[in-house]
């Protein structure tokens, strides 16, 4: 009962044939390759923009203080 033997496998194999065809179980093995393949797509994309927002965000403050400015000619009239 724990575990199938050969012949339990190949009675859901026969069943499977019956069931599907011949013709149709490489269409349904090829849908199940591309899905498992977007998703795994997907994963990796998801942790790139993970780590790209991570990266945006943790940006020293130093980068983001401005330097100091620079007096022009009228503004030092302007305080005189």
């Amino acid at each position: 009962m724990g575990s199938f033997s050969i012949s339990h496998w190949l009675v859901i194999l026969a069943v499977v044939v019956l069931l599907f065809g011949a013709k149709k179980i490489p269409e349904l093995a090829k849908g199940v390759g591309q899905g498992i393949k977007d998703f795994k797509k997907a994963i990796k994309e998801d942790e790139q923009a993970k780590t790209t927002v991570d990266q945006v965000e943790t940006k020293p403050e130093s980068s983001a203080t401005p330097t100091a400015t620079t007096s022009t000619p009228a503004d030092e009239k302007k305080s005189v």
